[in-house]
């Protein structure tokens, strides 16, 4: 599934220690290509809540959750995958990801 540090499919680099602005600003452009960026930083961050009358946007949101979810995990290398395993959402994912570099950066 990777060849030379890129994700096949994707065109993305792999995210390790030392690349995280190129992987950004790759995966962005990726995401609001696939129409999935909205669910990591706009208002869609948060699943609707769950009862009859946001059924479809209920579905419609964990569709593409879990599809932006697929894409960030298949782009994280191994070395940096163990700081997104808890994670519930793609929004936290990035959160915790853009934490991780932060911090990083501090020290």
């Amino acid at each position: 599934m990777e060849l030379n540090g890129r994700v096949i499919g994707l065109g993305i680099e792999l995210l390790i220690e030392s690349n995280y602005k190129v992987w950004r600003t790759c995966l962005e452009s990726y995401l609001i290509g696939e129409d999935l960026w909205e669910v990591v930083s706009g208002d869609d961050t948060a699943a609707p809540e769950n009862n009859a009358q946001n059924v479809d946007s209920l579905e419609q949101w964990t569709q593409n959750n879990d599809k932006e979810e697929f894409v960030l995990k298949r782009s994280i290398s191994h070395a940096l995958f163990e700081h997104v395993l808890r994670c519930k959402s793609t929004s936290e994912i990035c959160q915790r990801l853009y934490n991780k570099k932060a911090a990083s950066v501090r020290s």
